[in-house]
C-alpha cells in the first residue's frame, strides 16, 4: 500500500508500507519523494498508464492490471488498486494506492477477483482511518488556536488594566506599544481559529484587516491608505512573524510622522515568481522618533526577518520612505485563488 500527494509537484509517494517495500525491491529512502512511475519498464503498456493517468487526472477510484518492475529488473503482475482521499469539502487531499502481485496467478481470474476485492476492501478501510486522522488533526489544531487566542486576549487585558493605572506617560506609551503588538497576534490567532484549512493562511485579508484598523486607531482624517492587496496564501506557521513585521511597517509609518501631520501610507502585498512581497510607502512630514522606541521596533522587524530568511530594504527619496519586505514561499505550501 502505498499514499501519494497530489498537492506536491509530481505527486509524490509520501507513505508506503513494508509490503510494497518487499514487492518492489526497493528501500524507504529509494522510494519515499518519487511518483510511482518508476515501477513502469520495458513492456509496460502505455494505454494502460495512460488511463492511470487519467483517472487520477478525473480525481476517479480506477483498478488495472499493469507489468511492473522491481529494483532488480525482474517484471511482475500487478493488481492495482488506487482512490482518492476527500476532505470534508470534497477537495483531493491524498491518493491512496494498493498493490498485489498475481504474476503466479494471472490466468485464475477467480482468485483474482477475490484478491482484488479484499484489496479494496482495505483502502476502504485505510481511506476511512485516513479521514478520521484529519478531522482529529483540524480539531486539535483549532483547539490549540482557541487556547492561545484566549491566552493572547488574557495578556491584553492584563496590559490594559496596567495602562489605566499608570500614572508616567513614559510607561504608559511603553505598554500601549505592547498591546499594539499583543493585538496583531492575537488578530493572527483569530483568524487561524476560524479557517477551514488549519494548513495554509491568507495575509492579504489578515493585512487589510491589521492595517486598517491601526490607521483607524490615530483618529486623523487627513491620513489617506491605499491598499492593493492580492490574495496570496503563506504556511500558517510563518503567519505570526508575518504578522509582525506589517505591524511594525505600517506602525512605522504612523510614528514618523503620519500621526501627526497626516499624509499618504500605501500598503502592497503579493504573491512574485514564488516570492511573498510586502511594500510599504508613506509621505508625511518627518518627526523625531523617540530613540528607544524606534530601536525596539527594528529589533523586533530584524527578529521576526530573520525568522523567516526575508530581505528587507528601506529607502528615503523626495520624502517618501519605502520599505520592501521578501521571502521564499514553498511552492508545495503556498497558493493563490
Amino acid at each position: 500500500m502505498i499514499v501519494t500527494d497530489p498537492n506536491q509537484h509530481d505527486n509524490p509517494i509520501i507513505f508506503c508500507n513494508a509490503a510494497f517495500l518487499k514487492l518492489s525491491g526497493y528501500s524507504d529512502d529509494e522510494v519515499i519523494g518519487r511518483n510511482c512511475r518508476f515501477l513502469q519498464g520495458p513492456e509496460t503498456d502505455p494505454n494502460t498508464v495512460a488511463r492511470i493517468r487519467d483517472a487520477i487526472a478525473s480525481g476517479v477510484d480506477i483498478a488495472v492490471d499493469i507489468l511492473n518492475y522491481k529494483n532488480d529488473g525482474s517484471s511482475f503482475w500487478n493488481a492495482v488498486f488506487i482512490s482518492p482521499v476527500r476532505d470534508e469539502y470534497g477537495k483531493i487531499i491524498y491518493f491512496f494506492a494498493s498493490q498485489l502481485d498475481f504474476t503466479n496467478v494471472k490466468s485464475r481470474e477467480a482468485d483474482l477477483a477475490a484478491a482484488r476485492h479484499r484489496a479494496e476492501e482495505e483502502v476502504a478501510y485505510h481511506t476511512a482511518e485516513l479521514k478520521k486522522g484529519l478531522v482529529a488533526r483540524s480539531l486539535l489544531v483549532h483547539e490549540v488556536d482557541h487556547r492561545v487566542k484566549n491566552n493572547l486576549l488574557t495578556m491584553a487585558s492584563i496590559v490594559k488594566m496596567q495602562a489605566r493605572v499608570t500614572q508616567d506617560q513614559g510607561k504608559k506609551q511603553s505598554l500601549m506599544s505592547v498591546l499594539n503588538r499583543i493585538e496583531a497576534l492575537s488578530t493572527v490567532q483569530r483568524k487561524l481559529f476560524t479557517l477551514d484549512d488549519v494548513s495554509r493562511f491568507d495575509m492579504s485579508e489578515f493585512t487589510r484587516e491589521l492595517v486598517t484598523d491601526l490607521v483607524g486607531a490615530t483618529g486623523r482624517r487627513d491620513i489617506r491608505l491605499t491598499l492593493d492587496l492580492s490574495p496570496v496564501f503563506v504556511p500558517a506557521v510563518k503567519a505570526t512573524p508575518l504578522s509582525l513585521i506589517v505591524n511594525e511597517l505600517v506602525g512605522d509609518a504612523v510614528r514618523r510622522g503620519l500621526s501627526d501631520g497626516g499624509g499618504d501610507i500605501h500598503v502592497e502585498v503579493r504573491r512574485t515568481n514564488g516570492h511573498f512581497h510586502v511594500r510599504v510607502q508613506d509621505t508625511s512630514v518627518q518627526i523625531e522618533v523617540d530613540p528607544e522606541v524606534a530601536e525596539f521596533g527594528r529589533m523586533l522587524l530584524d527578529a521576526s526577518a530573520k525568522q523567516l530568511s526575508a530581505k528587507i530594504e528601506r529607502r528615503t527619496e523626495n520624502g517618501m520612505t519605502t520599505v520592501e519586505v521578501n521571502l521564499l514561499v514553498d511552492e508545495n505550501q503556498e497558493q493563490t485563488r
